[in-house]
């Protein structure tokens, strides 16, 4: 069974990543959403509820859920579909879920909607290698073909088969979509893939002809990037809440 101070940290850490997404103008109004697998049986996630913006998201404020969209207290009845309609997006509850019921490993999930990532997903050849901050992601980045408002729950199968076992996709048309061992490196994969995308978008407003390395040299820069057991943003999750800390502790609450 889990410990209540489990939960009680993975709601300060996925309250975090909310106000860190809106901090670095990674939020899009109400819309877009980060979720956070419980330990346990029935792969139960918090995710934001509907209706907040990113910056006052509390960890008291997220909502959990299960794969079949019943909702645990505080908020509707379990198992009624409209109750669960209104207090989370429904297309971020057939993303997430998605990820969550295929990779045991996803324990983190995060979806955005910036100007950058959405114009690289509008491209046809979406992440040049174009910085080494990109060049992290060198064949480990997936695509997803477009299907509309992911509210058809049959997406699931596809948005899983797509992402494989890779930390980042691109969903084309749409957005961005990363994953992680932890919230901290979710985060850290967000924060530099969308980092990708607004280099690329910079340097191709530039019109000048960009200059991309070698192969050989790209993948020997990805290779560097692999270095190390732990988790990616293990060092500098601790900073960032320092930050947060600084600005405003209510996420905490």
């Amino acid at each position: 069974m889990m410990h209540e101070a489990d939960e009680r940290q993975l709601r300060i850490d996925l309250a975090a990543a909310y106000r860190l997404l809106a901090h670095y103008g990674m939020d899009d109004l109400i819309y877009t959403h980060t979720s956070v697998r419980l330990p346990g049986e029935g792969h139960r996630f918090l995710i934001n509820p509907y209706g907040m913006t990113f910056d006052e998201i509390r960890a008291s404020d997220l909502v959990t859920v299960d794969l079949d969209g019943h909702l645990a207290k505080p908020g509707a009845e379990p198992g009624l579909a409209e109750d669960r309609s209104q207090r989370v997006n429904p297309a971020g509850f057939t993303i997430h879920s998605a990820i969550h019921m295929s990779r045991s490993d996803a324990l983190c999930v995060m979806h955005t909607h910036t100007l950058a990532g959405m114009t690289v997903a509008a491209l046809k050849s979406p992440l040049l290698m174009l910085n080494q901050m990109s060049m992290e992601f060198y064949d480990d980045v997936a695509y997803h073909a477009y299907e509309g408002i992911a509210l058809d729950l049959s997406e699931r199968d596809r948005l899983a088969r797509d992402l494989g076992g890779k930390p980042a996709m691109i969903l084309a048309n749409h957005g961005l979509l990363t994953v992680g061992r932890s919230v901290a490196e979710a985060f850290y994969h967000m924060y530099y893939l969308e980092m990708s995308c607004r280099i690329q978008v910079a340097a191709m407003q530039t019109g000048a002809e960009l200059a991309i390395p070698p192969e050989p040299l790209v993948a020997h820069a990805a290779t560097q990037f692999e270095a190390g057991a732990t988790p990616k943003g293990t060092r500098m999750w601790p900073a960032l809440l320092r930050k947060l800390d600084r600005l405003d502790p209510g996420y905490r609450d």
